[in-house]
């Protein structure tokens, strides 16, 4: 068997990106490398979802008020036992979970980084074999190295993250991650469980023409938003045409798609839920910081994502991602006055 050794895997990468750094200390690495473990695990079962008995409800409800799957569960299991029984990470907070999980022992203490995840990002849709996701961020502690990180070091503004990526499980699966340097997307080799480099130095495009959003919710959105969905079904742009609606209910699969094709998310707060669905911590922020290196945007309609301090761990947020013009064209419909 022939093999490309032009193709760099996940762990040679994070390797190879060590050493164009003689400080780096390797922990970052170590810790995506561990992410990526969790994540293969979690892809095996998804694959086999059909097969065995992890499909359907687990017959409780998450600090979200939403009903918890059983593959949330498996992969919120996965993620917490790797990343403790590594030696890179302090300390959990889980969408899945009302408080923060410390790893209190003498190597966690001693680690610089703390994660913050949504395992299993629409995992109601696993039951129809529809696209879903992981969602990380990667913060440095505030507390003091060599004790046990508290929940200051999970509250911080999103542009604090040195780390943030997701992992798509669908037709391939992909896991794609940013730091300051850039954003890079690897997808999983079967053949030798490998995550392989695919998509170097991810770019946005400055436009596209897709936009995705709930529909349904049209007349309980502002009248800013109705104005704009409504330019993007009938706007002649340069494609020659309307925008094209795409919505998948997977905001890991909508958002990717726009990643890589250009397009824009939006997820606005309605008349009776004004902050949206969308958790601050979890979902936006690690999105809005990949996007943001890959020369998007990403705003709650006034401000930058990255800019808002949350208060508190499952903190929701209206939510709107994707490129740059077409982010900034929304922007110019959320700032005019209407009668």
């Amino acid at each position: 068997m022939n093999i490309n050794r032009q193709v760099l895997t996940l762990d040679e990468f994070t390797i190879q990106e060590m050493r164009a750094y003689p400080k780096a200390t390797g922990e970052l690495s170590s810790l995506l490398r561990d992410i990526g473990l969790a994540a293969k695990r979690v892809n095996v079962e998804v694959n086999k979802a059909g097969l065995v008995d992890i499909l359907g409800d687990a017959g409780s409800v998450n600090v979200q008020g939403e009903d918890v799957k059983k593959m949330d569960i498996y992969a919120n299991n996965q993620f917490i036992g790797v990343l403790k029984h590594g030696i890179s990470c302090a300390g959990l907070g889980s969408e899945e979970l009302e408080e923060i999980v410390v790893f209190n022992d003498v190597v966690s203490n001693n680690s610089k980084y703390v994660v913050i995840i949504d395992p299993l990002d629409g995992s109601s849709n696993i039951d129809v074999n529809v696209t879903i996701g992981t969602i990380f961020g990667v913060y440095r502690r505030v507390t003091k190295v060599g004790t046990p990180c508290t929940i200051e070091d999970f509250l911080q503004t999103g542009k604090n993250q040195v780390a943030a990526g997701y992992i798509i499980y669908g037709s391939s699966t992909m896991m794609v991650y940013a730091t300051h340097r850039g954003v890079n997307g690897f997808t999983l080799d079967p053949s030798i469980g490998e995550f392989c480099l695919s998509h170097p130095n991810i770019q946005c495009p400055e436009k596209g023409k897709i936009y995705s959003v709930n529909y349904s919710n049209f007349f309980k959105f502002e009248i800013g938003i109705q104005k704009y969905i409504e330019a993007c079904q009938t706007k002649t742009n340069e494609h020659n045409g309307p925008y094209t609606q795409r919505y998948v209910g997977s905001m890991v699969a909508d958002v990717h798609r726009n990643l890589i094709k250009g397009g824009i998310f939006m997820y606005p707060g309605v008349l009776d839920k004004p902050f949206g669905k969308l958790r601050l911590l979890y979902e936006c922020n690690p999105f809005a910081f990949i996007m943001e290196i890959a020369g998007g945007k990403a705003t709650d309609g006034k401000k930058s994502i990255l800019d808002i301090k949350p208060e508190k761990l499952h903190q929701r947020t209206p939510f709107f991602i994707g490129s740059k013009l077409m982010m900034e064209e929304l922007e110019s419909y959320l700032n005019s006055k209407y009668d």
